[in-house]
């Protein structure tokens, strides 16, 4: 009886000890806001939340952001509203050359100073700022590299050519839907994606009263497919 026991306990520790080591395996998210019909952005591929956006940020969004992913505000907006937190969920941030661009164009060379900011480019060259990592280098393989490293979650934050590059490797998507359409623009994983489908679980959603969701899926893993 006492064996039984014993080896009960046993196994109830292996099982706590790999639930824990999976809850610290660190995972590349892609947290993105869209569209009600799967747009990223408008066909030129400007921000959709920036002056000439067609998306005004509502007030209860913003304060969601700051509340729940201050680290995915820009360096600039994280002075203005005097966050100081370098948060909890990413320590890393992803580019491609296109959205970093976005940034250039409004003037800053590095929009994440807080956090470790690779950009993915081969036509770029030399990078614009010495805290910005350009890497021509095969991006599956950065990521695959980044995730036997410890650290935080790696936030993929498009555009969505890279998204789509990185498709395979992403655990979770965190998607911002935004209550609007626009009928044409640059899909969630870019224009050139392959089909793939893949199923994925929610397990977090938070609905706020501007219309806007929050939706958090975690990649069912294999065997679970069909769930």
């Amino acid at each position: 009886m006492d064996e039984v026991v014993t080896a009960q306990a046993c196994r109830r520790r292996s099982e706590e000890h790999a639930s824990a080591k999976e809850m610290l395996v660190r995972k590349l998210v892609y947290y993105i806001a869209a569209t009600l019909d799967g747009f990223i952005a408008g066909p030129d591929g400007a921000d959709p939340t920036g002056p000439d956006g067609f998306w005004p940020i509502p007030d209860d969004y913003l304060h969601h952001l700051v509340a729940e992913y201050p680290e995915t505000l820009p360096g600039p907006a994280r002075q203005a509203f005097g966050i100081t937190d370098e948060g909890s969920r990413f320590d890393t941030v992803l580019e491609g050359r296109h959205s970093y661009e976005v940034g250039l164009r409004a003037g800053m060379t590095d929009a994440y100073p807080h956090l470790r900011h690779l950009v993915f480019s081969r036509t770029l060259g030399d990078s614009p700022d010495p805290a910005v990592e350009v890497l021509a280098t095969d991006p599956i393989a950065t990521v695959r590299e980044l995730k036997r490293h410890d650290g935080k979650d790696v936030w993929v934050i498009g555009g969505g050519a890279l998204a789509g590059a990185l498709y395979s490797e992403i655990d979770t998507l965190i998607v911002k839907l935004a209550p609007l359409t626009i009928g044409a623009g640059i899909p969630l994983f870019g224009r050139d994606a392959a089909f793939a489908p893949r199923t994925w679980r929610l397990t977090d959603h938070t609905v706020l009263d501007s219309g806007a969701l929050f939706l958090t899926y975690t990649h069912a893993q294999t065997g679970d497919e069909s769930a």
